[in-house]
């Protein structure tokens, strides 16, 4: 049987929103929305945050959720959950054959966005990682290089990634090109041992995108389409939209049972 595990990296040195983890949406911390939701999945058979920071522990296990203590000195959340999959598998004394990495930042999370990323590797042993795209609805969201765009072949394999606006808006079509990344990314296990023992690459450091040593090295990203429709928050502008996004957000109703 698959064992699928759930991480969500989560630290509060961020340099763009410190203590952003902890920072309240709707009276509870943005960690423990994006812990709750993705404890919903029907795929995942566990979820841990993983984090270098005592007051993510102390908030997560008060709201019963596992943590696992990692390095302070990570400076990719990739990083962050291979050294937490060694420690849960250590633990646990199970070998987990699938890792979500599910960012600490997208409070919107829904449980059937996990059950999508993660479907491709059910139906296709061949893929090794995967990522969620949603369509870009705007031009200033295109032009935002907080958002990471992607572009895809016909099979919806990523062709390249950029925080620039890729590809070009300057020619009119009837058909949306126009993808970012959502940051809800599995990995096969062996898979996300071996990415961390590759060399970073110039388009990754050039992007500061980790998607791209998976392509400069040869490897396919599956992209998956997702139907939600989410935001992630890298600043206070983000915060206060995502709150009131969220005010009537039924799933909130079924935190805690």
């Amino acid at each position: 049987m698959t064992k699928i595990m759930g991480i969500i990296p989560a630290r509060m040195g961020s340099s763009r929103f410190p203590g952003k983890p902890l920072a309240k949406i709707n009276g509870i911390p943005m960690v423990g929305h994006v812990y709750f939701r993705s404890k919903m999945s029907s795929l995942l058979d566990d979820v841990y945050v993983a984090t270098c920071d005592k007051e993510i522990e102390e908030y997560i296990t008060s709201i019963g959720g596992k943590t696992i203590m990692t390095s302070d000195k990570h400076k990719r959340a990739s990083d962050r959950i291979a050294e937490a999959l060694v420690k849960i598998e250590s633990k646990t004394g199970e070998k987990i054959d699938i890792i979500v990495m599910i960012q600490g930042d997208e409070p919107m999370v829904y449980p059937g966005m996990i059950d999508e990323a993660v479907k491709p590797f059910l139906d296709d042993k061949n893929i090794v990682v995967s990522n969620l795209m949603a369509p870009i609805k705007s031009s200033k969201e295109h032009k935002d290089i907080n958002e990471v765009k992607v572009v895809v072949d016909r099979q919806n394999f990523a062709l390249y990634f950029s925080r620039e606006p890729i590809p070009t808006d300057k020619k009119e079509s009837n058909e949306n090109y126009m993808y970012k990344q959502v940051c809800i990314i599995p990995f096969t296990r062996d898979f996300l041992i071996k990415f961390n023992e590759l060399e970073p690459t110039p388009l990754e450091v050039i992007e500061s995108v980790d998607m791209l040593r998976v392509l400069e090295h040869g490897y396919k990203v599956k992209m998956v389409l997702t139907k939600y429709d989410t935001y992630s928050v890298d600043n206070m502008d983000d915060l206060k939209r995502v709150e009131q996004l969220m005010k009537n957000d039924k799933l909130m109703n079924n935190y805690n049972k």
